[in-house]
């Protein structure tokens, strides 16, 4: 029984690159609020934060980068090359995490929680968790992943395996292991068995309708994997990418998606995503032949509606040049044209970045006032 009233606590864990990230946004579709504890540590260590300092006192200024800010790679670098230097980074850290999941679980409006966090069996969470499931995968495919994803080579990638307690260790441990090695149909359809086991009472799917319709106005619907020939057919008219469904499943491990109608026919979508309280939205298309202000006022009510049930403090928008044009749609629905640097917030700045590419434009909004992680 978890220490959270009312509330059913999955801990997540598998060693690096076993997928399970993947698997906590698959739970989130399903209708679980998500934490993952790696961005928390991140944000805890940015610059003003309570874990910057101490981290500089006891590493030194060689860790910061040319804005001041704790280089992550550079630091990763060193504590993975010294287990030493790993526990006490851990020791400077740790708490702040769960100091800020705890906060984050009890202002949850959601039944069900997954935390996904590398240390889980390490710490104390697991003793406070409800059920502990584990992503597997071989280590052959865990090489691969950071070789591609993280441009490491291979002697770097299996020093960052062989660094971390065993993974048959999580295995062992777990209440529900999903394996992590097949394909994201077959990853589906293990998370939602896994899923099923959880007291249905606990754990309510998300309606699939979020916005009803009158005729002759629009209606958001949330996009489920089994819709995935039909996102697929979405993108490849609207936004002129060639998809298949495939790939649709393989992007419902990074994102979600709400479907724009318009008398029963598809004229649009939106492609977002909550990560480290932030909102981003990187898809967002709609018919050619519409008058786009109702369509994209629909699509984006529902994100921000959905936003701050996930506690987000802010939305960002990636706006390609015909809806980047459209100034005066976002400012009646309260966003601004913005760089990244501009945004003040590090955690805000640092998702902009992430996403931002040269075809496209940046629109902010913030989403709330009450900074969530303000108190850490």
């Amino acid at each position: 029984m978890s220490d959270w009233h009312g509330k059913y606590v999955i801990g997540l864990t598998g060693n690096i690159a076993t997928g399970k990230s993947v698997v906590r946004k698959m739970l989130e579709h399903l209708g679980a609020y998500s934490i993952d504890a790696d961005a928390l540590a991140h944000r805890a260590m940015a610059k003003g934060a309570p874990a910057y300092q101490p981290i500089v006192e006891l590493f030194g200024a060689w860790v910061l980068d040319k804005n001041q800010e704790i280089d992550r790679k550079k630091l990763g670098k060193l504590v993975f090359d010294a287990p030493d230097a790993m526990q006490k980074l851990e020791e400077i850290v740790h708490p702040f995490v769960a100091q800020a999941t705890d906060l984050l679980i009890k202002r949850s409006k959601h039944k069900v929680i997954v935390v996904e966090a590398i240390k889980l069996l390490e710490g104390n969470m697991a003793s406070i968790c409800d059920s502990i499931w584990v992503a597997d995968t071989p280590e052959s495919m865990q090489i691969k992943r950071l070789m591609q994803k993280r441009g490491l080579g291979q002697t770097e990638a299996r020093q960052r395996i062989d660094a971390q307690n065993p993974q048959k260790d999580k295995v062992d441990a777990a209440d529900v292991v999903i394996d992590n090695s097949g394909s994201f149909e077959d990853l589906w359809k293990q998370v939602s068995a896994g899923w099923k086991t959880i007291n249905q009472s606990k754990a309510p799917v998300a309606s699939e309708v979020v916005r009803e319709a009158k005729a002759g106005d629009f209606a958001v619907n949330r996009g489920h994997p089994r819709n995935s020939e039909e996102i697929a057919a979405l993108m490849t008219r609207l936004a002129k990418t060639e998809m298949n469904s495939s790939d649709v499943m393989a992007a419902f491990g990074e994102k979600a998606f709400f479907i724009l109608e318009l008398d029963k026919k598809l004229v649009g979508l939106a492609g977002w995503q909550v990560e480290n309280l932030v909102t981003r939205v990187t898809d967002l298309h709609i018919n050619a032949d519409l008058s786009a202000e109702g369509g994209l006022k629909a699509l984006i009510e529902e994100i921000e509606k959905a936003s701050k049930s996930l506690q987000s403090e802010a939305a960002l928008l990636f706006l390609n040049t015909e809806l980047a044009t459209r100034e005066s749609i976002w400012k009646n629905l309260g966003y601004e044209k913005r760089t990244p640097l501009s945004l003040g917030v590090q955690a805000w700045q640092d998702a902009a970045e992430e996403k931002l590419s040269p075809e496209k434009t940046l629109f902010f909004k913030q989403l709330r006032m009450d900074r969530v992680l303000r108190p850490i």
